[in-house]
């Protein structure tokens, strides 16, 4: 009897903490007039209230067995020492190497001794073990909302990575296409650049002086050029 009740545990429902449990807020939404590097720029896409309540109170800051035990709803009656003490008792030096039941004699007898009831015992054993149950599904079932908080937050900022990435390329795009744009245009520009230099030529052909006409016409319009730039020059000084 004394093990089954020893071994009694209670199975609740524990209800999250107050602040600790609520949707993660809506994803912001870029204006027509805010970019993206603004959006990223010192603050995250997408506040996650939910999240910040659950980290201010981080998952490895947990309770102590002893804090557990004072902060549970029922208490063990007043007697002089409880189950912790009886345990301890067991892990004595003093009764090292002795049989199960040499070890249960011994500690009955200081039982009775300090006059305390062995219900009163039973019943310490059930509240602690009963406080450590519902701590456990307490922080199990933060657990699980912390676990699923991140999962969404993780959610939407690969949506929101994925939309940026999407923007950015075609930013990327629209910079090639505008190189690739002012290239052909300028090419042509050279294009046209040649007819008009062959225009000029023949043009300028036709002005050489008839005394040249028997040399090469290259070299007659070579010679006529310089020499214009020579009387520009000298006109100038």
């Amino acid at each position: 009897m004394f093990k089954k009740i020893l071994h009694f545990t209670y199975g609740t429902d524990a209800s999250p903490k107050e602040g600790q449990s609520s949707i993660p807020a809506a994803p912001t939404k870029l204006t027509h007039t805010q970019t993206a590097a603004e959006t990223d720029a010192g603050r995250t896409p997408f506040p996650t209230p939910a999240l910040n309540s659950i980290r201010t109170k981080p998952l490895d800051t947990l309770r102590t067995f002893e804090e557990i035990y004072k902060t549970a709803p029922a208490q063990p009656p007043r007697m002089l020492y409880g189950i912790l003490k009886v345990a301890e008792m067991l892990n004595s030096p003093h009764l090292a190497g002795m049989s199960h039941e040499t070890k249960r004699c011994s500690v009955m007898m200081a039982i009775e001794t300090a006059g305390i009831p062995v219900e009163d015992l039973l019943q310490d054993a059930m509240l602690r073990q009963r406080a450590l149950n519902d701590y456990e599904n307490a922080e199990e079932q933060r657990l699980k909302e912390f676990e699923g908080t991140i999962d969404r937050e993780n959610g939407q900022l690969q949506t929101e990575l994925e939309r940026l990435t999407a923007q950015y390329m075609a930013r990327i795009q629209r910079n090639i296409d505008e190189v690739a744009a002012n290239q052909d245009r300028f090419r042509a520009w050279q294009k046209r650049k040649s007819q008009e230099l062959q225009h000029i030529s023949a043009a300028a052909a036709i002005c050489v002086p008839k005394s040249a006409e028997t040399n090469n016409s290259n070299a007659s319009y070579s010679a006529v050029l310089a020499r214009v730039g020579a009387e520009q020059a000298a006109g100038a000084r």
